[in-house]
Order: structure tokens, then C-alpha cells, then sequence
């Protein structure tokens, strides 16, 4: 029976080893991609100049694909103090933790700022026009 359990934890493992490089691979996915999705809404915005603040929009719009990103590592994070769970691996859990909780407030902070800026330009610009 003891083969059993060890042939089950051994799956585990190589099951859980499998996911934390999963999800770390999807996470740089997203940083990557967030660049780019960033970089052509810089292209459009200066192009088109038809938003009143550009960098807000960047910064939130980058903002969120890395908070996006830090899912991703949290959750193969997880796996990883799962397969075995250090004192350096629970305090690398708990500073992404600790990371993303901050990023998602601010990042939230940023989209009511820029919803609120942007609804007192479009006031502005309405009460602008004849």
C-alpha cells in the first residue's frame, strides 16, 4: 500500500510542477502581450488625439494586463507551496500577494480617476459648443 501512496505522490508533484509552469508561462504571456496591446494604444491615442489623457489610459490599460499577470504567478505560487511548502516559498506567496492586492487598489484608484476626468471633459466640451 505504501507504493500506492508514493507512486500518488509522485504524480502530484509532477501534476503541480506541470501547472506552476503553466500558469508562469501564461503570466509572462500576459506581460508580453499587455506590452504590445499597450504600445498600439499609444500608436492610436497619438494618432488620433482624441483622448484627453493618454498616459492615464496607458497606465491603466498596461496596469491591468499585469495585474492580470500576477493571477497567474500567485496561482503557480500556490502550486508550488503546495509540492513543498518552504519558508522562502510561503514568503514569495505572501509578497505577491501582498503585490497584487496593491496593484488592483491603485489600478482601481486609476480607473475612477480617469472615468472622472473624462466625464468633466465631456461636460467641458458640451458646454463649450453653442
Amino acid at each position: 500500500m505504501k507504493w500506492l501512496f508514493e507512486y500518488l505522490e509522485g504524480a502530484l508533484v509532477g501534476v503541480a510542477t506541470l501547472g506552476e509552469f503553466l500558469l508562469e508561462a501564461i503570466a509572462v504571456g500576459c506581460v508580453l502581450f499587455g506590452v504590445v496591446k499597450t504600445i498600439q494604444l499609444a500608436i492610436k491615442l497619438n494618432r488620433h488625439h482624441y483622448v484627453d489623457f493618454p498616459f492615464i489610459q496607458l497606465r491603466t490599460s498596461f496596469g491591468t494586463w499585469l495585474a492580470l499577470a500576477l493571477e497567474f504567478q500567485l496561482g503557480a505560487d500556490i502550486l508550488a507551496t503546495t509540492i513543498a511548502p518552504s519558508e522562502n516559498t510561503l514568503i514569495q506567496l505572501g509578497s505577491i500577494a501582498l503585490i497584487r492586492t496593491f496593484l488592483n487598489y491603485f489600478l482601481n484608484k486609476e480607473l475612477e480617476k480617469q472615468m472622472e476626468l473624462q466625464e468633466r471633459a465631456q461636460q467641458k466640451r458640451m458646454t463649450d459648443q453653442p
